[in-house]
């Protein structure tokens, strides 16, 4: 029996194309990739609704060394859709001798996405992945060139589909078909779309050109703040926030907490002056149960030190610290 292995992202359309495979008679691996902008446990619930083995890949460190440089640029946020789909192309290439493959396949429809989809983009993914020959589009492929499977016999072109462009009518009629019930929107996993992160991302980068994972995890945590050059500013939102936060710090970091009320866990990495201190507690103030205070007590330290500083603040309002939030 032939083997291809699909490369899942969690969302319907890798399912989809999976699936279909699946039904016309060959096994079928996923693989999914794991990184600091995207995880796996959508994915698993997808690939336990059709009954097929998931193999995860963590590729975290070589995926952020690409996202900072993109051949081929990003999309509309922080998305460097076509670099980041020929490199997991790439992984799963060197997968096929070790788990006994003949060829990839993946859920990307033509047109789906006007800058990351279109057949240009499509056949620049193929190229660069180096396993051009070896890669199957299941959903689109009668809209496509015939690839060596079909051409083969491996893969009956006449039982794979033709879709093509943006609306997801024909994916969501085969989802009710196959009995497949939960599916996150489009895009809805990858961390890089999102408007808010993308800014978050571009910020570090632009102060930092080789950032640790742990400062990359942090920007999913709280609301951020970018004091100047020197200094950037993180408030949790809530206490599980403020848990996952202090487990991501390093020397040299500080953390600020309202000495009488109780509120956010305020981290501040970089280098900062008294000026920097002193604004971290007034951001510290507003985020706490004293906000409304004239006066409030912060204690702050760094994070590898058993003793606070204490300081008196007045705590910020929202059209002070404004001008800051990224």
């Amino acid at each position: 029996m032939a083997r291809a292995l699909a490369l899942i992202s969690g969302g319907l359309d890798s399912i989809l194309a999976a699936k279909l495979i699946k039904d016309i008679g060959i096994d079928v691996i996923g693989i999914c990739f794991k990184s600091a902008f995207f995880g796996y446990e959508s994915a698993v619930k997808m690939t336990e609704q059709i009954d097929i083995p998931l193999k995860i890949i963590d590729f975290t460190e070589q995926h952020l060394e690409m996202v900072k440089h993109p051949k081929h640029g990003y999309g509309k946020n922080m998305n460097p859709c076509i670099d980041c789909h020929a490199m997991m192309m790439n992984y799963a290439g060197k997968l096929l001798k070790e788990l006994d493959a003949d060829f990839i396949i993946t859920g990307e429809v033509l047109n789906q996405r006007p800058m990351s989809q279109n057949k240009n983009s499509l056949d620049i993914v193929k190229r660069e992945s180096g396993y051009e020959e070896y890669i199957l589009r299941p959903l689109s492929a009668k809209v496509l060139q015939p690839t060596k499977m079909e051409l083969e016999g491996l893969v009956d072109r006449e039982k794979l589909l033709g879709i093509s462009g943006r609306t997801r009518k024909a994916q969501m009629e085969l989802a009710e078909k196959w009995g497949i019930k939960e599916y996150p929107s489009p895009a809805g996993g990858c961390k890089l779309t999102d408007i808010g992160f993308s800014a978050r991302l571009r910020d570090l980068l632009l102060h930092d050109e080789n950032p640790k994972l742990e400062d990359v995890e942090m920007l999913n945590i709280g609301r951020h703040f970018r004091l100047n050059d020197r200094v950037k500013v993180m408030s949790t939102r809530d206490e599980s926030e403020g848990k996952a936060i202090i487990n991501l710090l390093s020397n040299g970091d500080y953390v600020f907490y309202a000495l009488d009320f109780k509120g956010s866990t305020i981290v501040l990495k970089g280098e900062p002056n008294e000026d920097d201190i002193k604004v971290a507690g007034e951001i510290c103030g507003r985020y706490s149960k004293g906000k409304d205070e004239k006066k409030i007590k912060i204690k702050y330290k760094k994070h590898e030190n058993d003793k606070y500083n204490i300081i008196e603040v007045v705590p910020a309002k929202d059209e002070d610290i404004k001008q800051y939030i990224i």
